[in-house]
């Protein structure tokens, strides 16, 4: 199992030993759509908003959509 580098810039950086793996993704996007929905509830509107716009980042990436291709 390869160490995930971290956040830092450079060719030791983030996304140097492959980046998040599709697990960590796909709960970040079940994270941010539970946090979206409750901030709906709670009458937040705006802070929904940028939930649910995280929520469609992370299915991106988990989908492979965005982001470095791997192969």
């Amino acid at each position: 199992m390869t160490r995930w580098a971290g956040w830092g810039a450079g060719p030791s950086g983030a996304g140097a030993a492959g980046g998040p793996s599709r697990a960590f993704l796909v709960a970040a996007l079940v994270g941010s759509g539970v946090v979206a929905v409750v901030l709906v509830r709670d009458g937040r509107p705006l802070e929904a908003l940028v939930a649910a716009l995280a929520a469609v980042y992370f299915g991106l990436r988990a989908a492979g959509r965005l982001g470095r291709r791997r192969g």
